[in-house]
C-alpha cells in the first residue's frame, strides 16, 4: 500500500490501481479527492468535509463512491443516489477494494460550551487508522497511525499519550496545518523519544510505502 500525504488531514491510500482518499476538507488540495474510487469523510467540521471537492469528485468520476456518517452523507446522497454510504461505529465494509472498519462516535471536547458532534475513524485493511477528530483507540492492533498532532481539542500530552495507548509500529503526522514550522522539531522531538513507536512526518505529496 502507498501513503500519500496531502495537507492536514487529508492521505491517499493506494493499492493494485486503486485509491482510497480520506478527508479532502478544505484546508486540503483543491484535487485532493480527484481520481478517487472511494472516499472516506470522518465528520462534517470544514477542514475534513468540503463539499464543493467532493462534489466535483464526484461528477468527474462516475464510479467514485464515499462512505460517511449521516450529518456528512445528508448533504450528498440527493445528489449521488446509491454512491453516498452512510456508516457508524462498529461497521465494516469493502471500498475500492480496502477493507474499512469503522470506530469511534464522537468528536474530541473542544470546549464544554461547544456540543459534541459525531465523527469516526476509519480502520484500513486491519493496519491504518485515521482517527479523525477524536483520540480513539481501536480494540485491535494497529500498525500505521494517522496521527493528529495539532488541533483546537488538543495538547501534547495528550498525544504522546494517545500514542501510548494505541501502540502502533510508526506514527504519521496529520492534522498539522495550524503547526508552525518552528514548533514542528519541537513536536518531532518530543512526541518521537516519549511516544514509544517511530514517529514519522511528511510534507504534502511525499509518499511512503506502508
Amino acid at each position: 500500500m502507498t501513503f500519500t500525504k496531502k495537507s492536514h488531514a487529508c492521505v491517499r491510500l493506494e493499492k493494485d490501481g486503486r485509491t482510497l482518499v480520506v478527508d479532502p476538507g478544505g484546508f486540503s488540495e483543491d484535487d485532493a479527492a480527484a481520481g478517487a474510487d472511494a472516499i472516506l469523510v470522518t465528520h462534517e467540521h470544514p477542514d475534513h468535509f468540503d463539499e464543493g471537492h467532493l462534489r466535483a469528485a464526484m461528477e468527474a468520476r462516475p464510479g467514485t463512491e464515499i462512505w460517511t456518517l449521516k450529518a456528512v452523507a445528508d448533504q450528498l446522497s440527493a445528489a449521488f443516489p446509491g454512491r453516498v454510504h452512510t456508516v457508524g461505529h462498529g461497521d465494516t465494509f469493502t471500498a475500492a477494494g480496502f477493507d474499512v472498519q469503522v470506530h469511534g462516535e464522537l468528536h474530541a471536547v473542544i470546549h464544554p460550551d461547544i456540543p459534541r458532534i459525531t465523527n469516526v475513524g476509519y480502520l484500513v485493511d486491519g493496519s491504518v487508522f485515521h482517527p479523525g477528530d477524536a483520540l480513539t483507540v481501536p480494540d485491535q492492533p494497529v500498525e500505521t497511525l494517522m496521527l493528529p498532532v495539532m488541533a483546537p481539542w488538543n495538547k501534547i500530552s495528550e498525544v504522546i499519550e494517545y500514542v501510548r495507548e494505541v501502540r502502533p509500529q510508526r506514527a504519521y503526522d496529520i492534522h498539522d496545518a495550524l503547526l508552525t514550522d518552528l514548533a514542528r522539531p519541537i513536536y518531532d522531538r518530543q512526541i518521537g523519544a516519549l511516544g514509544g513507536a517511530e514517529h514519522l512526518r511528511l510534507t504534502p505529496g511525499e509518499t511512503a510505502e506502508l
